[in-house]
């Protein structure tokens, strides 16, 4: 192989399984589709799940991709380890062939080896290479699973020496879905990188120096469905039972192989990354003064590389951090993602976040990761066309996310000052409390460090400097408790649960014919099967509630937002009523399960009539076609970078989400709904094109493919409007935009961080929403009567007039309460009381808001001369202001932080602050008067 570039190696895998009669299939999104099992595609068979697991079926039974993957949460996380290690990365590309059933084993592995060692194809030394197979084990996750003689007997056959085949157990080779599901024993090829990639430096065998020998191919032989025993409603174990159809998954890290192909002993040295490695360095300008000698050196902030080759460059654990966060966030946002604070969003933030703290490592304190998503583009793009059109979106998103980052990391610097300060106040304050409690001095608590680092993406060694130079300890087993805490949380929340195998009574059924398209009935339909309690029954009596699946039906399932038809079943003459539909869904791809309420008994193989209410079907098609105009308009008038991110389209209504940076304004709402009404007005026809090839509709007709969407290799397309609008879509449209009536914008706001969510209405509830909105305006009419102004403005000019003399009055009103309180400070000297020589006031000024009483603490503090003063003050809600202040030249004795918490514990709260004035709250305010009370006994016991 001459052309050993990633993208050629990339390109050559391919066409090596073409060749083998695999169908060559696009890398799926990495955001699974209808999988909630996964918070990010993380290997190539994640797209054919459903097809390993029987609830969908392709028109091929074999397969090969380059899948794009990303491990950065959830079970999957490399974050940590990615720029210190050479192979570990946020996003990856797996190679990988697919057998649904098809061929197994033996082909497997004959296919495998061809392609690495001939010299048509990899021409890998075949001395380089050693084989893994499963060893066999009794119980523990694999059931009394024997050796896999017959994979070693396989790749011997194929000219493997039978001493580089070794055998290893459950936990390296034999792989399953989940708790239960497909699996079956694994088989691996590695590769002897040679002594000099030893970390040890010893020239030990392989299987004990990991570092040396690295896979680079994982085959899996899915032979066995996994399923529980259960006793006494508890899964006392396993069973295992063979696959009627065994088939085949295999991964080949793409980075891997180029290092291999490449000789190179770490991933980034390989074409994959250099360039990215190269253009990192300039936009952190990296010049002069840096040394690499050491094979993880990261350099100090605010200084700059010395003059060198790539070689030298690619040390940096800085420099590699960032090209692979570049991948694994361009690719992230190509796909919808976008940063915000949960789930896959909040990932994507801290890949951003750990991207940019290693460029201010490397002293770029601008904004720079954002332009690395062009060297992304450049490098990719062959591979993923896709990338050419969303470069300046996913720019934008990381430009403006870096700019976001600048603000948090000023708010985070000043959140940890605070809690620095709270720690020493504490520290002094509550000897007994352990938390703040250091070898002898003040301590910052690991868990309260770790949401800084968590919440403000402050560095854990900028804390400990920070923590250093206030002469505290940090708290490391603390911080590294809570994260383990957190990680463990992110992995709960995210196995999900082990998507099981499809029901048998729904996986062997022939996929239902549609008729829905052109009609609201079918006519002598049969009954394949009913379903009652997921269990598939040969009959059901009138009354039971059951799934019932039909040879051909007229009603659409739920599916690409569109909700599922209702409606009844008939007898075949039409005179009985069979059955109430109340929806339809699609358990198994093709498969459409009825929900029924059953008015008489039914069994398998009778035949009924299928009607769809039309009345709920139209106003259905209705908002369906509008949330295709409303998508079109969108991106008209805010531009297009606006994607769709998800929809619903009911009877009621539409709602869109849509990938934006800003709230909409008034105006452009305006322009959007007057667009979407004047191609309703112009009736112009709803044109649907049936079995389209995806790659003639996407590149020739342009039309949208929808995120989160699967799709097959045949597609239906729909046009509006003369190619207004042009997207992939399998639901009911009206057969011109007349029908639509009228569309009404009803709502616009945020759903998350860069995504909006606008509802619409249509037909006969535009209607409806137009007459109570006249009866409205006749309202306003009678209660804000202005001849020059329409009823909105008239009414709105009342309402601010109204507020206006709101402001005046409350303002008046506290005019007054400060004037009476201020009227009482001869009354609150005169009360004084002397503790150690100090004057101490307190008093009660209940309805003053916590501005007012600071401004009565210092009036107390001037006319007292030298004093400490607390004031308490019951506020809304069953809630208690206190305000403790220290004249300056007693803060040597007694400081107003320590004493206003005291005062608040008293009180059911917390406080503290600075030791001149200092505030808290607390919940319980029948104890004001006790609190107070005490106020002397506690300045004696502060004072020094």
């Amino acid at each position: 192989m001459k052309d050993v570039s990633g993208n050629n190696i990339r390109e050559t895998f391919l066409r090596f399984f073409e060749s083998k009669g695999h169908r060559r299939v696009h890398s799926s999104s990495l955001v699974p589709a209808n999988d909630p099992t996964l918070l990010f595609t993380n290997a190539g068979m994640n797209q054919f799940k459903d097809v390993f697991l029987g609830a969908e079926k392709r028109d091929y039974s074999r397969a090969t991709t380059s899948q794009k993957c990303v491990r950065a949460g959830g079970k999957h996380n490399d974050l940590e380890n990615v720029g210190f290690t050479r192979r570990h990365h946020t996003f990856f590309e797996m190679l990988g062939n697919f057998s649904f059933g098809d061929y197994f084993k033996k082909d497997a592995i004959a296919y495998a080896w061809e392609l690495v060692t001939s010299p048509e194809w990899f021409n890998i030394p075949k001395d380089r290479l050693y084989v893994t197979i499963f060893e066999g084990t009794t119980g523990e996750g694999a059931a009394d699973v024997p050796r896999d003689d017959e994979a070693e007997q396989f790749w011997i056959a194929a000219g493997v020496p039978k001493e580089r085949i070794k055998a290893y157990g459950v936990k390296d080779n034999f792989w399953q879905m989940g708790e239960t599901g497909p699996c079956g024993p694994c088989s691996e090829i590695f590769y002897d990188m040679g002594i000099e990639a030893s970390e040890t430096g010893k020239d030990l065998p392989f299987g004990e120096d990991d570092a040396r020998y690295v896979e680079i191919w994982n085959l899996v032989f899915m032979q066995f469905d996994r399923s529980a025993v259960v006793e006494n409603g508890k899964t006392a174990g396993y069973k295992l039972s063979p696959l009627p159809k065994p088939s085949i998954d295999t991964g080949m890290g793409l980075e891997r192989v180029a290092a291999v192909l490449q000789g190179k002993v770490s991933n980034f040295e390989t074409d994959l990354f250099t360039p990215l490695i190269q253009r990192a360095a300039e936009l952190t300008e990296q010049v002069s003064g840096h040394d690499f000698s050491r094979a993880e050196s990261t350099p100090k902030k605010g200084g700059a590389l010395a003059p060198a080759g790539i070689e030298s460059l690619v040390q940096n654990a800085s420099l590699r951090i960032i090209s692979d966060h570049a991948r694994a966030a361009t690719f992230l946002i190509n796909d919808g993602v976008l940063p915000s604070n949960e789930g896959r969003g909040y990932v994507l933030r801290k890949i951003l976040r750990r991207g940019i703290r290693h460029g201010r490592l490397l002293g770029q304190e601008k904004p720079f990761l954002y332009q690395m998503v062009y060297a992304v583009r450049d490098l990719m793009q062959g591979a993923y066309p896709e990338l050419k059109d969303s470069a300046d979106r996913v720019a934008k998103v990381i430009e403006a996310e870096e700019k976001q980052f600048d603000r948090v990391l000023e708010v985070g610097s000043e959140q940890l000052d605070f809690a620095i300060t709270n720690a020493k106040l504490r520290y002094e304050a509550f000897p007994e409390d352990t938390k703040y409690q250091g070898n002898g001095r003040a301590k910052l608590p690991g868990n309260e460090a770790f949401r800084l680092y968590e919440t403000f993406g402050l560095p854990l060694d900028f804390m400990i400097d920070a923590a250093r130079d206030a002469a505290i300890e940090f708290d490391t087993e603390g911080f590294e408790k809570a994260r383990a805490e957190e990680q463990a949380r992110a992995r709960a929340s995210w196995k999900g649960g082990a998507q099981k195998t499809a029901s048998p009574a729904y996986r062997d059924l022939p996929k239902t014919i549609f008729e829905g398209y052109k009609q609201l009935t079918s006519t002598n339909s049969e009954v394949l099967a009913i379903v009652k309690d997921g269990q598939g029954v040969p009959a059901a009596k009138a009354g039971e509630q059951v799934d019932v699946v039909l040879d051909h039906t007229s009603f659409y399932g739920d599916s690409g937002g569109q909700v599922g038809d209702t409606g009844v079943f008939l007898s075949t003459d039409g005179n009985t009523t069979v059955a109430e539909i109340q929806g339809c869904v699609l358990p198994v791809q093709g498969v459409r399960a009825h929900k029924a309420l059953l008015k008489q008994n039914l069994a398998v193989g009778d035949h009924v009539n299928t009607v769809v209410n039309g009345t709920r079907r139209d106003a259905i098609k209705r908002n369906h076609t509008g949330t295709h105009l409303l998508h079109a308009a969108l991106r008209q008038v805010l531009g297009t970078h606006v994607k769709q991110a998800g929809s619903l389209v009911d009877p009621t209504r539409l709602r869109f989400d849509f990938s934006h940076f800003a709230q909409v304004a008034d105006e452009e709402l305006h322009e959007i709904e007057t667009i979407v009404n004047r191609e309703i007005l112009s009736n112009a026809k709803v044109e649907t094109l049936e079995d389209v090839p995806i790659d003639v509709a996407v590149n020739e007709y342009h039309a949208m493919a929808l995120f989160g969407e699967k799709y097959g290799d045949k597609v239906r397309v729909v046009k509006l409007s003369d190619g207004f609008s042009t997207e992939l879509c399998g639901g009911i449209h009206t057969a011109a935009t007349g029908e639509i009536g009228l569309l009404k914008l009803t709502s616009e706001g945020a759903v998350s961080s860069g995504v909006r969510r606008v509802e619409a209405i249509s037909g006969f509830g535009s209607l409806d929403t137009f007459r109570r909105d006249f009866e409205v305006e006749k309202l306003a009419a009678r209660i804000a009567p202005a001849p020059n102004l329409g009823p909105a403005e008239a009414l709105d000019a009342k309402f601010i007039a109204q507020e206006e003399e709101l402001k005046k009055l409350r303002r008046e009103l506290d005019e007054l309460r400060m004037k009476s309180a201020s009227g009482g400070l001869d009354e609150v000297l005169s009360k004084a009381v002397e503790v150690k020589g100090v004057k101490v006031l307190r008093h009660r000024a209940d309805q003053l808001d916590r501005g007012q009483l600071r401004t009565l603490v210092d009036n107390l503090k001037q006319k007292a001369g030298e004093a400490v003063v607390v004031l308490a003050s019951a506020q809304p809600e069953g809630k208690v202001a206190i305000i403790a202040g220290v004249t300056p030249a007693l803060i040597k004795r007694i400081q107003a932080g320590k004493l206003v918490g005291a005062v608040a514990k008293l009180v059911g709260g917390s406080g503290g602050g600075k030791p001149e004035i200092a505030e808290a709250g607390g919940k319980d305010q029948t104890q004001i008067g006790t609190a107070l009370e005490a106020v002397p006994q506690i300045v004696n016991d502060l004072l020094a």
